[in-house]
């Protein structure tokens, strides 16, 4: 599916609104919390065996067949030990705001992973947003100097917008020259529906990954930013575009893709087989993005030509 990567000197690709797609947004700024949580918690109960959980073990076989998905709510709100009124009343988005230990104890239940528990204390309120509620752009010193001696590796560094907001040379003649771009332009999300799958692609096996990768990263922001009216436009625009995005953001994927194996089509050193690294960069809202090729790889030795 999208890549996330290209050559700016391509012919782009028109940007479409939803409104003129006539489909729905999926997400608006300031709508968050629990309806979020609600969704969240339906859709994980859904998705959650019977027999892969403490309640499908105590329980003895049934002849009848299940006419709902997954578990059932009084089930999960036995396994949490809540009050089944309680946890219907969560799925309705009518409850109060759950405390850190009935959230551990959901999140218990459902089996989450430790990506959707932080996601879930982030959707129940239980994370404070931050005070400024855009995206950073400052990047620190330290980043910068650590972005300047990779040497020779392509990499730049993004907000949780996913904006592009630092670069080293060789990302620029891997992939373009980032400067001669509009501010708003340098987003990988963007710039992925914008060439689409004309310069850069996923390698075989792996073409649906960026899509999820991309949702995990905005919707972590989107919950920490629920007043961010360009990221819910960023979000919805991308969705238009791409229905892996809009599939993986609809059932609240939050799993981390921290790798990515790309096929890139270079103007001059042609086809590469990549691989995009992801190290997020503590103490901040920003990850390290980097470009490597398998040693003693042809696209190994490509590189070294940038």
């Amino acid at each position: 599916m999208h890549s996330g990567c290209g050559h700016a000197e391509r012919t782009a690709q028109p940007r479409t609104s939803s409104a003129r797609l006539g489909r729905p947004c999926l997400w608006q700024h300031g709508r968050v919390s629990s309806e979020g949580l609600a969704d969240f918690l339906r859709r994980r109960r859904e998705g959650l065996r019977p027999r892969d959980t403490q309640a499908g073990a105590t329980r003895p076989p049934s002849r009848r067949a299940r006419r709902t998905p997954g578990l059932r709510r009084e089930e999960v709100a036995a396994l949490a030990q809540v009050s089944v009124s309680y946890y219907e009343r969560l799925e309705q988005a009518r409850a109060p705001r759950p405390s850190p230990q009935v959230l551990s104890a959901l999140a218990t239940a459902l089996q989450l992973t430790e990506a959707e528990r932080d996601h879930l204390a982030r959707l129940a309120g239980q994370v404070l947003p931050p005070e400024n509620d855009g995206a950073s752009e400052r990047v620190p010193e330290d980043v910068q100097e650590l972005l300047g001696r990779l040497d020779g590796i392509p990499a730049y560094i993004v907000n949780d917008r996913q904006d592009i907001v630092a670069w080293n040379a060789a990302a620029a003649a891997l992939i373009t020259d980032f400067s001669r771009l509009a501010p708003d332009e340098r987003n990988l999300t963007r710039l992925s529906a914008r060439f689409r799958d004309t310069l850069c692609t996923g390698a075989p096996g792996s073409e649906t990954d960026f899509s999820r990768q991309a949702a995990a990263q905005l919707r972590a922001a989107s919950v920490r930013r629920p007043r961010d009216s360009v990221l819910a436009g960023l979000i919805n625009e991308f969705a238009t575009h791409d229905p892996d995005f809009a599939h993986s953001w609809r059932h609240h994927d939050v799993r981390p893709v921290p790798s990515l194996r790309k096929i890139l089509r270079h103007p001059t050193l042609g086809e590469l087989e990549l691989a995009r690294n992801t190290l997020s960069l503590p103490g901040s809202d920003f990850s390290l993005m980097m470009y490597t090729a398998q040693a003693g790889s042809r696209s190994a030795a490509a590189l070294k030509g940038l």
